[in-house]
């Protein structure tokens, strides 16, 4: 792409992933998570382009780029089409049930690609506006140097790939985004049991900002168990072995970036509803304890351990809670759950 632009006497450079700094020193590949249009095509074993012309360019000159461009991407599409179907499928025999599926990334430092980056010398100069040091460009001295472009990542945790998802029926909006994205799901069509693999939610954080309109979610964890889970006629079972296998990954797995769970689909099991009155509690918690040796061990292990913890008598009477039935099974548990693998 890169030298069928150059033939045509046009620069490319990758996303200048730098804010109010210099591009000299280095910079990172921006990483495309499923959110972005280029992270998406990827999903579906589709490669994406994003292009983004200077702002300060003239608008005559930046549609002429973009158009080719396109030409570009079209020439080389064409040329290279069977090589493109052969990487397709190749990549496709990846996600195999059982297989690991890399869910987040992080830039791997020890190695980089030497770019040949045309610049502008970057220098400092007294703000006029707030008096402090502003990073201006000198467009009087133009030079081409080479950068360090950190454009390799390492994955940071991964997923046993699934044989199959069961979607409770009342998650209809997950249902809508399936159908949306051609996903083949089957309705199921009486009420069983079935051993399942069930998350719930260790621990998340929130962004402090809305970003489009949600609050995102992110650093989520979670904790897995084996249960017999009951499936009710109605609920979907999803299988993996499709087309859209990393659309289901990245969105069904709640530790994925861009997971339904992450966009605020699941937050009312974030809530719990059901707790306790104190002067109530107090006594069944002692009888409960009293009924149940190894919890109570644990609990005077944690007392002893947890100076904090054994300050806070509410906390103290919280954690009793959460060990008995009254507990509402509900609370931070993951309505998906995952079936083989």
């Amino acid at each position: 792409m890169e030298a069928s632009l150059q033939e045509k006497g046009l620069a490319i450079t990758p996303y200048v992933n730098v804010f109010n700094k210099s591009p000299e020193n280095g910079f990172s590949q921006f990483l495309d998570s499923p959110r972005y249009s280029t992270g998406y095509t990827t999903l579906f074993g589709t490669m994406g382009m994003m292009v983004e012309t200077h702002m300060l360019k003239p608008y005559k000159q930046r549609v002429y780029v973009t158009y080719e461009l396109l030409m570009s991407v079209i020439e080389l599409a064409d040329k290279d089409a069977s090589k493109i179907k052969i990487l397709v499928k190749n990549a496709a025999n990846s996600y195999k049930v059982g297989n690991y599926y890399p869910l987040n990334w992080e830039i791997d430092s020890t190695q980089t690609t030497s770019l040949q980056f045309n610049g502008y010398e970057a220098m400092f100069k007294k703000s006029e506006i707030t008096g402090f040091q502003r990073l201006f460009y000198n467009r009087n001295k133009p030079y081409t140097r080479e950068v360090a472009y950190y454009n390799y990542f390492k994955s940071k945790d991964s997923v046993i790939i699934p044989k199959a998802y069961i979607i409770p029926k009342g998650c209809w909006n997950v249902i809508e985004l399936l159908k949306n994205n051609n996903i083949s799901i089957n309705e199921i069509k009486n009420d069983t049991l079935i051993n399942a693999q069930v998350y719930k939610i260790k621990d998340y954080k929130t962004v402090e900002k809305p970003f489009e309109g949600h609050y995102l979610h992110y650093n989520t964890q979670i904790q897995t168990k084996e249960e017999e889970v009951a499936v009710k006629k109605g609920d979907y079972l999803v299988y993996t072995q499709q087309k859209g296998i990393r659309y289901l990954l990245e969105t069904l797995e709640p530790s994925a970036p861009d997971s339904f769970f992450n966009w605020n689909f699941f937050d009312t099991i974030l809530q719990q509803k059901e707790g306790f009155s104190p002067y109530v509690w107090e006594d069944k918690a002692w009888e409960f304890l009293n009924a149940h040796p190894q919890i109570k061990k644990r609990f005077e292990e944690k007392k002893k351990n947890d100076l904090k913890f054994a300050k806070n008598w509410y906390s103290q009477l919280d954690w009793i809670h959460k060990q008995s039935r009254y507990y509402e099974k509900s609370h931070l548990r993951y309505p998906i759950v995952r079936v083989g693998g």
